[in-house]
């Protein structure tokens, strides 16, 4: 590909307003990154170049297009200089954007590594002297296509100002492109920096709901070798209520060794008052026996894992991604008499694999469409998943993903339980609130015609969003 040079100066933006819309039956405080007043600074790379082992001795620094690639193996190295920040860093995305050429899509978008080195030079860089790719894993990137921008979280490495490498690598044969900071300033990769507290008024963290109204708190994608889940399962430890999961309760295999070694003494200690549901991970073992056996009774009858429960005045349905769930399906069949069967003004739905998803590493699950319709034909209010581990949440839409004020569902994805963090790919329609960087659980209290949902951050971090909505 011809090289494409544009302007080598670091660019640095001001403050950055986000506007979030919303239905008139909801009122939404949101802190995100950015928000409406959250003050963010956007950095373009002071070098960037890869390395080809095909041509051992060729240096790729002046190139429109940056590779990365298993056979042969191509990696990617990014300098970013961090300077004028006057105030504590609260946030780190970088962003990058695939190459508008036909082969551009790949299945894996690469694993990104801190580099200790910053003096390695972009147009003396060959394959022969390239610098140790010697640092932390910051994030992967699942499937990517051509032109579109995709990002993750560096916020673990870049803390302030300085000069910072990151390098991009990966095992598959079937390589990414993205386009380098010779491509142009509306393409070339960005390191986005947050570093003010946000200001927006939002209602402060609480351990009881005075209404006494009940409460179902949780989140998926918990325990591992982590310390995740143990940040999370203390929130819990101050939260009263239902607990729920949305899947991959712990890594990697769902064995009765690791829900004993991790889950157990973790978020473990709420077991009583806990009503999960399976993931993939869980299901790594033959039947999810692991899974099954550890819950019992609660995690609804052994080997199906689709069962329902009313809080006060709502009804509350635990179901099964990781099983048939096509139209005329058994969990399908029952789920729409479950629901016919209903007496509660107001439901909400959780499982694992989510319908809609921003995130890069796994993509929106259709086969969940029969399920979602279900739902939807029953006025349901929320559906929360997991898998991707991060926050989401969505505006209400109907089960082809359209903005449906009067008798749209609210989507969420909670996959902020414990395990390391995903990042986020193509930005999907209605996506209101977006996190990869904050361990949490969501929270609802569930009054008699309405809910509140809150983010409840893991101790240290800011990040929140909360709001209320009216049952249909």
């Amino acid at each position: 590909m011809s090289s494409r040079k544009a302007s080598r100066t670091t660019r640095t933006a001001g403050v950055v307003a986000a506007v979030v819309g919303v239905a008139a039956a909801t009122t939404v405080a949101v802190l995100s990154a950015p928000t409406a007043t959250a003050a963010t600074s956007t950095f373009a790379p002071v070098a960037d170049t890869y390395v080809d082992n095909g041509s051992t001795g060729t240096n790729y620094g002046t190139s429109g297009q940056l590779g990365v690639d298993g056979s042969p193996v191509k990696r990617i190295f990014l300098r970013f200089t961090v300077s004028g920040l006057s105030a504590p860093v609260t946030g780190a995305t970088l962003r990058v954007h695939t190459d508008d050429v036909s082969g551009s899509n790949s299945p894996a978008g690469g694993t990104f590594k801190a580099v200790s080195s910053t003096s390695w030079s972009e147009t003396g860089t060959t394959w022969s002297n390239q610098p140790a790719i010697d640092g932390a894993t910051l994030g992967t990137l699942g499937a990517v296509s051509r032109n579109a921008w995709y990002e993750v979280n560096v916020g673990s490495l870049v803390t302030g100002n300085g000069t910072y490498s990151i390098a991009i690598s990966s095992t598959n044969s079937d390589g990414a492109d993205y386009d380098s900071r010779e491509s142009g300033s509306s393409t070339a990769p960005q390191l986005v920096i947050s570093t003010n507290t946000p200001t927006t008024t939002t209602p402060p963290t609480t351990t009881s709901q005075p209404s006494g109204d009940p409460v179902l708190v949780g989140a998926g994608d918990i325990s591992d070798s982590g310390s995740g889940d143990t940040a999370t399962a203390a929130l819990l430890d101050n939260i009263a209520g239902t607990v729920f999961t949305t899947g991959d309760n712990v890594y990697t295999n769902g064995t009765a060794s690791e829900f004993n070694t991790y889950y157990n003494p973790t978020w473990g200690r709420h077991k009583a008052r806990t009503k999960p549901s399976p993931g993939n991970h869980d299901y790594n073992t033959s039947g999810a026996t692991g899974y099954y056996n550890y819950f019992g009774a609660q995690a609804g009858p052994s080997g199906r894992g689709y069962y329902s429960y009313d809080l006060g005045n709502w009804h509350v349905v635990s179901l099964n991604s990781e099983i048939s769930k096509s139209t005329g399906s058994a969990q399908e069949q029952w789920l729409r008499a479950d629901l016919a069967a209903n007496t509660k003004p107001c439901t909400l739905a959780y499982w694992h694999k989510p319908r809609f998803t921003s995130g890069s590493n796994h993509a929106p699950d259709a086969s969940a469409g029969p399920l979602v319709q279900a739902l939807y034909d029953y006025n349901a209010e929320v559906i929360v998943t997991g898998h991707n581990h991060q926050y989401e949440r969505f505006a209400p839409m109907n089960p082809s993903g359209a903005a449906d004020s009067a008798r749209g569902i609210r989507h969420f994805v909670a996959g902020m339980g414990g395990a390391g963090f995903y990042g986020f790919g193509t930005i999907q329609p209605n996506s209101e609130a977006r996190n990869s960087n904050t361990h949490g659980v969501l929270k609802f209290t569930l009054h008699a015609n309405s809910y509140d949902w809150q983010f409840v951050p893991e101790a240290g971090k800011t990040y929140n969003d909360s709001g209320t909505n009216a049952c249909h």
